[in-house]
C-alpha cells in the first residue's frame, strides 16, 4: 500500500497501483516523503475523492493496536510500543540530584512547596503523561496520509478494589485497608502484628523497620511490597548475611489497571478537543465481535474490529513500532574516574555521517543503529531484540532516525 498525499499537505486515498506510482516518481510528478510506510506527495493539483475510513484505537499501558479500515479494505495496521522506562529514568535522575548536593557542585535546593501538580489543574505523573502523548501522536500520525472520518478507541475500567476483595459493596468503598491509619507504615507494622517476619521475635531487637520486598524503584510504596523486619534482620539482609523466608513475596501489582483508569478518560478527553468524531467502546464488545467472526486475537486485529470493519480484506503485513528517548539529558557519567574527573556522557549528535536510530541496511537487511563508536564497530539492532557489531563502512544508509521506529512485519 502507498499513501498518498496531496500538494498542499492532504492525506488522499492510498493507491496499490505501483507501475503508476514509480512513472510518477520517474517523471518528477511526485516525490518520497517517507520510506516506512511508503508515503508520496504530489507535485501537481489533484481532485480530492474520499470515501469514509474509520480508525479503530486498541489502548494499552505497554502495546497499542492500530487499524484504519473502510467497509471492505483495511488501509493501514500497526502494534506500537511504549515506552515502560520513564520511572526507572526519573529514579536515577532523583539519585543524580541527591548526590549532586552532597558535592561541591552546582547546587539547586530541594522543593517542597513548588509541587508541579499543585499549581496545574489535570496532571499526570510523567510516566503516564508519556504513555497517553504516545497515544496521540499514533493517532495524529494516522491523520498524516489517511483521511480519516471517524475514531473509536477502546478502553478499559478496572475495579482495583473489586479484585481485591470480590465481596466489597456499598460503603465498604470508601472504608479501605488503611482506614484509621495515620500513615502505610503504621498499617503495614499493625498488620504484621508489629513482629518481624523473617525472625518471628527471636532476635529481641525491639527497633522495627518497614522493607520494601522489591526495590522502591521497581515495586514503589504499596503495602503489598512492604514487610515488617527488626532492625537486626534488617541490616543482615542489606549486608547479604540472610535472606528472607520465601513465603515473604510481594502481592499483585495493579499498575497497569491503574494507568488504563487514569487513559480512559485522559486520552478520550483530548481527542475530542482535537477531532470531531470520536467514540468508546469496550474490550467485551471487541471479544464478541473477534470470536464471532473468527479472528485471530492480536492488537492490530482487535483495533480492526474497534473500527466496526472486521471483515475488512486485510493487508497481509503490519508495522510493528516502538517508542525510543527522544532526549538523554544526563552530561556525565556516573562513575568517577581517577582523580575525581567524570567522564562526558553524551556523545556526539553525528558520528561517521550516522545518527542514532538510524536505519541502515547491512547484507540485504534493515537495522537501527543502537550504539556508535567514534573508534571501533557501531552496534546494531533489531526491534525483537537481535544485535549485531559491523563497523560503520560496511553500512547503507536507508533512512533517518525518528522517535518511533517502524518496521513492517508479516501478519
Amino acid at each position: 500500500m502507498v499513501y498518498v498525499i496531496s500538494k498542499s499537505g492532504h492525506p488522499l486515498m492510498p493507491t496499490m497501483r505501483y507501475g503508476k506510482v514509480r512513472r510518477m516518481l520517474k517523471e518528477g510528478k511526485a516525490k518520497v516523503v517517507k520510506r516506512c510506510p511508503f508515503i508520496i506527495q504530489l507535485l501537481y493539483d489533484a481532485e480530492e475523492n474520499i470515501q469514509p475510513i474509520s480508525l479503530g484505537i486498541d489502548a494499552g499501558s505497554k502495546v497499542v493496536g492500530v487499524s484504519a479500515t473502510t467497509k471492505d479494505k483495511v488501509l493501514y495496521e500497526a502494534e506500537v510500543e511504549l515506552r515502560n522506562d520513564m520511572s526507572k529514568n526519573l529514579a536515577t535522575r532523583k539519585e543524580f540530584r541527591t548526590s549532586r548536593r552532597n558535592r561541591k557542585t552546582r547546587y539547586r535546593k530541594p522543593r517542597f512547596l513548588n509541587r508541579v501538580k499543585s499549581k496545574h489543574k489535570g496532571w499526570l505523573a510523567p510516566s503516564v503523561q508519556a504513555k497517553v502523548d504516545t497515544h496521540l501522536r499514533v493517532v495524529r500520525d494516522v491523520h498524516k496520509i489517511l483521511p480519516v472520518s471517524k475514531i473509536t478507541v477502546e478502553v478499559a475500567s478496572f475495579d482495583i478494589q473489586k479484585i481485591k476483595n470480590p465481596e466489597i459493596k456499598g460503603i465498604e468503598y470508601q472504608q479501605g485497608e488503611q482506614l484509621g491509619f495515620w500513615n502505610v507504615r503504621e498499617y503495614v507494622l499493625f498488620r504484621d502484628g508489629h513482629q518481624c517476619k523473617c525472625c518471628k521475635g527471636k532476635s529481641k531487637d525491639t527497633i522495627l523497620n518497614v522493607h520494601h520486598i522489591e526495590s522502591r524503584k521497581t515495586g514503589g510504596d504499596a503495602p503489598n511490597n512492604l514487610v515488617t523486619l527488626c532492625e537486626t534482620c534488617h541490616k543482615d539482609y542489606h549486608l547479604g548475611k540472610i535472606e528472607l523466608p520465601k513465603t515473604i513475596r510481594r502481592g499483585a501489582s495493579f499498575k497497569d489497571a491503574a494507568f488504563m483508569g487514569v487513559l480512559r478518560w485522559s486520552f478520550y478527553n483530548k481527542l475530542k478537543e482535537l477531532y470531531t468524531d470520536v467514540h468508546l467502546t469496550y474490550g467485551y464488545v471487541t471479544k464478541n465481535i473477534r470470536i464471532k467472526n473468527g479472528l485471530d486475537k492480536t492488537h492490530y486485529i482487535d483495533a480492526r474490529c474497534i473500527s466496526g470493519n472486521p471483515l475488512a480484506k486485510p493487508l497481509g503485513y503490519y508495522f510493528y513500532q516502538k517508542k525510543v528517548r527522544c532526549h538523554n539529558r544526563q552530561l556525565h557519567k556516573a562513575t568517577i574516574l581517577k582523580g575525581g574527573y567524570r567522564k562526558m556522557n553524551q556523545a556526539p549528535h553525528e558520528v561517521k555521517g550516522f545518527r542514532l536510530n538510524d536505519t541502515v541496511m547491512v547484507k540485504g537487511r534493515e537495522w537501527h543503529i543502537h550504539g556508535r563508536r567514534i573508534k571501533g564497530s557501531f552496534v546494531l539492532a533489531s526491534l525483537s531484540g537481535e544485535k549485531l557489531e559491523v563497523v560503520p563502512t560496511k553500512l547503507k544508509f536507508v533512512s533517518p532516525a525518528g522517535h518511533i521506529i517502524t518496521e513492517r512485519r508479516s501478519a
